[in-house]
């Protein structure tokens, strides 16, 4: 298949890290065949039964297989999936790998299948996809746009449980005017300029099929071209980050991240809002992603505009903030390797 963008610049076209559990080179698949659909889960047993549930009607009018890989639940998870969907492909990391690591071991378990992968759905155990949510997404992918870009990464709309408006699912690429516009304005009232903000908070842009830097992770669908071009998933972030770097990686190789507004799904999760442990890992990933992509000097200043913000809500009585700015003032804590 002949480039449709330029080699990407080497600062950003790097080869991710990514285990012994990676695919390893092109996926093999069939543009007939079945629909991957790619889940990881650690400990999901409360939450799998209404996912499996949810699965026959929002995979409505599409053939698909259910790939489930398990990072070492030790409450019956994968025990559970066995007896639920005794059809599925279960993948046993081991270990509790991380996220990126599961959907390697999944996208690699798929693609060993007769058939390999058509399409990939990378799933969270805690979403629900509503009626033919899939099919909106999967027909959307390779969907020509202006500058000779495709969509690579179709998104739908995202619900938190009992929801009746879209979370603000859309982001902007990282900046260091974004951050410093979120410490001082607060994300959500920086967010309706676009120099300010990386959350996207325009009404009208979840009215709307919307291209993005990149979306939330809790459900979406990668084109076949896009996981050609771009690879395994980055496993060095454990949790966190990979879904942004993905789609950036994504994006600097001519495939684009679009929201359909007419898929829907319910997305239970939420834990880094209430933990220091995740909301401190969450932050420290987002500035080693930055520094990924720039250079020193840069990443210095964004480092900083990322800890005035984590400051002032550690001000505020945030606990979860106040660990993620003493973490953010250790130059040791960056430099350590995320993990469990």
């Amino acid at each position: 298949m002949p480039s449709r963008k330029p080699a990407p610049d080497p600062a950003r076209g790097a080869v991710p890290h990514a285990g012994p559990g990676a695919p390893a080179g092109p996926l093999a698949g069939h543009p007939d065949g079945p629909v991957a659909v790619l889940v990881v889960t650690w400990n999901s047993a409360a939450v799998l039964p209404e996912f499996l549930a949810s699965l026959p009607g929002g995979m409505a009018g599409l053939d698909w297989h259910l790939v489930v890989a398990d990072n070492a639940s030790s409450d019956g998870t994968e025990e559970l999936v066995r007896s639920l969907a005794p059809d599925a492909t279960v993948v046993q990391t081991g270990r509790n790998a991380g996220y990126a690591a599961g959907v390697n071991a999944a996208l690699a378990a798929a693609s060993a299948r007769e058939g390999g992968v058509r399409t990939a759905l990378v799933c969270n155990p805690d979403v629900r996809m509503g009626p033919g949510c899939a099919k909106v997404l999967v027909d959307a992918l390779d969907a020509p746009l202006p500058g000779g870009a495709r969509v690579g990464i179709s998104v739908p709309l995202l619900y938190e449980e009992g929801g009746r408006t879209p979370v603000h699912s859309l982001r902007r690429e990282s900046r260091v005017t974004r951050a410093l516009g979120e410490a001082v304005l607060g994300n959500r009232r920086a967010g309706r300029f676009p120099r300010w903000s990386e959350l996207v908070t325009d009404p009208a842009a979840y009215g709307r099929a919307t291209v993005a830097d990149w979306a939330t992770g809790a459900l979406m669908a990668l084109s076949r071209g896009c996981l050609d071009a771009c690879g395994p998933w980055d496993e060095s972030f454990f949790l966190y980050s990979e879904e942004t770097e993905y789609c950036l990686r994504a994006r600097d190789r001519g495939f684009a991240t679009r929201l359909e507004p007419a898929a829907s799904a319910t997305h239970l999760g939420g834990d880094s809002q209430v933990s220091p442990r995740l909301w401190t890992l969450l932050t420290l990933n987002r500035v080693r992603l930055y520094g990924r992509r720039h250079g020193p000097v840069a990443t210095g200043a964004f480092r900083m505009a990322v800890l005035l913000r984590e400051t002032s809500r550690a001000a505020l009585g945030r606990p979860a903030s106040r660990a993620a700015a003493r973490a953010l003032a250790s130059p040791s804590a960056l430099r350590a390797v995320p993990g469990p």
